[in-house]
C-alpha cells in the first residue's frame, strides 16, 4: 500500500515538472497545473507516511502558487508543509512555516485565516517553547482586535496571560490581564471584569506589590456592580489580611470557591500566596483557652512560676 502511494506521488511530481518546462512552443510555465500536481503528490506521500517528501512537495506547491500570484493557496501549502514537520516532531521549523503562511494570509487580505494560523502555531509550540507561544497568541489577538473580533481576541489574550503566569513572568502577566479587563469592560461583560480583577490582585501580590494590588481594586470600583459584589468583598478581605500579615485570613479567602474554581493557573496563585514575614500562625487550642481565661489567669500562672523559684535554685 505504502509503495503504491509513493509511486503515485512520484508520478504526480513527474507531471508537475513537465508542466513547468518551457520550450520553443511553450514560453511560460503552467504554474497552476504544476501546483495541483505537487498538491496531489503531497497527499500521496502523507498517506504513505513519507512526511519529509510530503513536506518537500508542499513547498514546491507553495512556490508554484507564488509564481502564479495565488497568495492564499501558497499560504495554505506552506501551512501544510508546517503540519508535515509537526508529524516529524520538528516543531520550531513547523512554526516558522506557519508564521510565513500567516503573513501571506495578511498580505492576501484574509486576516481571520492569518489569526487562526497563528493560534494553531501557538498550540503546536506551547509545551516546547511557552515564550514563543505567548508571542504567537498575542499576535493573533492583535489581528482579531484590528478586525474588531473582540471575543476571539480575548480568547487569545487569555491563553497568553495564563502562560505568562505559568512561566512566572508576572510583570508581563499583569499587563496582559489589564488588556483583557479593558476589552471585557468595553464589551460590557462586567462579571468577567471582576474575575480578571481577582487574577490581577493575585499576580500583584505575588510580585510583592501591595500598592498595585490595592490600586487595581480601587480602580475597579468604577466597573458597574463591582462595589458590593462578593468578588469585591473577598478582595477587600484578602488585602486586609495581607496588609496585617495575617496568613490565616489570606489562606481562608484564597480557599473560597470564588478563588479555587478560577482557571487553574490563577487558583494556584491563590493557594501559594504567602504574606510577608511568614504571617500569623494558627492559634493552638491551649492558646485559645488561655485567651479565654483572661489576663488574670495568665498573671497568676506567672506568680506561681515566680514563687517556685523565689527561694533560689538551691
Amino acid at each position: 500500500m505504502a509503495a503504491q502511494k509513493i509511486n503515485e506521488a512520484l508520478e504526480h511530481i513527474a507531471k508537475a515538472e513537465k508542466y513547468l518546462k518551457t520550450g520553443f512552443l511553450k514560453w511560460k510555465p503552467d504554474y497552476d497545473s504544476a501546483a495541483t500536481e505537487y498538491g496531489k503528490a503531497a497527499v500521496a506521500f502523507k498517506n504513505a507516511k513519507q512526511f519529509d517528501q510530503a513536506r518537500e512537495a508542499c513547498l514546491r506547491e507553495a512556490e508554484a502558487h507564488e509564481n502564479n500570484k495565488a497568495l492564499f493557496h501558497a499560504a495554505k501549502a506552506y501551512e501544510q508543509a508546517g503540519m508535515m514537520l509537526k508529524e516529524m516532531q520538528r516543531l520550531p521549523e513547523a512554526v516558522q512555516l506557519i508564521e510565513k503562511a500567516s503573513m501571506m494570509y495578511l498580505e492576501n487580505g484574509t486576516p481571520d485565516t492569518a489569526a487562526i494560523a497563528l493560534e494553531r502555531a501557538g498550540k503546536l509550540i506551547e509545551n516546547v517553547s511557552p515564550e514563543k507561544a505567548v508571542q504567537l497568541y498575542q499576535q493573533a489577538a492583535s489581528v482579531f482586535e484590528n478586525e474588531e473580533r473582540l471575543r476571539q481576541a480575548l480568547e487569545m489574550l487569555g491563553k497568553a496571560s495564563r502562560l505568562l503566569v505559568r512561566g512566572r513572568r508576572l510583570d508581563e502577566a499583569a499587563l496582559s490581564l489589564q488588556k483583557e479587563k479593558s476589552i471585557y469592560k468595553e464589551i460590557e461583560n462586567y462579571p468577567t471584569c471582576y474575575k480578571k480583577t481577582i487574577a490581577q490582585v493575585l499576580v500583584h501580590l505575588h510580585r510583592n506589590d501591595y500598592v498595585a494590588a490595592e490600586r487595581c481594586v480601587r480602580e475597579s470600583y468604577s466597573i458597574p456592580g463591582f462595589n458590593g459584589s462578593e468578588d469585591c468583598a473577598a478582595l477587600e478581605q484578602l488585602l486586609e489580611g495581607y496588609d496585617q500579615q495575617d496568613q490565616d485570613q489570606v489562606s481562608e479567602v484564597c480557599n473560597l470557591p470564588l478563588f479555587k474554581y478560577m482557571d487553574n493557573d490563577y487558583a494556584k496563585l491563590g493557594l501559594t500566596l504567602v504574606v510577608p514575614g511568614g504571617g500569623i500562625k494558627k492559634k493552638s487550642p491551649n492558646t485559645a483557652q488561655d485567651k479565654a481565661r483572661g489576663p488574670a489567669t495568665v498573671g497568676s500562672h506567672a506568680d506561681e512560676e515566680e514563687d517556685e523559684y523565689s527561694g533560689g535554685l538551691c
